[in-house]
């Protein structure tokens, strides 16, 4: 799978995707940290991107689109040190299809993990 990172997200995280045989880049190592999150919705689309990210306006903006793309794994729910997101991610990732991933939101918290699927009517 292919995921693109966003600033609240540890670049690490690539790395560790990355360890795991998939494509993963974060926004600060492409040039985009200070990228407006239309642009960051842009090029995952373009790139066919899972966006991983716990900035709130992307889901929003993706239900609002109408569109099936990008994929979104948003953590919500407050500050995540870095070994409990990569934990929380690896959980995902395991629960949840590749299939099923490409074309869904996912919301993860400290408790659970909630998939809606794209398009949002």
């Amino acid at each position: 799978m292919k995921f693109l990172l966003d600033m609240p997200v540890s670049p690490s995280l690539s790395e560790w995707l990355r360890g795991l045989k998939h494509e993963a880049t974060h926004v600060s190592q492409i040039g985009m940290a200070q990228a407006s999150d239309t642009e960051i919705l842009k090029l995952a689309q373009e790139e066919k991107s899972i966006i991983v990210t716990a900035d709130l306006d992307f889901s929003r903006l993706i239900a609002l689109s109408g569109e099936d793309s990008p994929a979104l794994i948003l953590f919500r729910g407050g500050n995540y040190k870095e070994k409990e997101m990569k934990n929380l991610l690896e959980h995902t990732l395991q629960i949840i299809s590749p299939e099923e991933l490409k074309k869904s939101i996912v919301v993860v918290d400290k408790t659970r993990i909630r998939k809606i699927t794209l398009p949002i009517h």
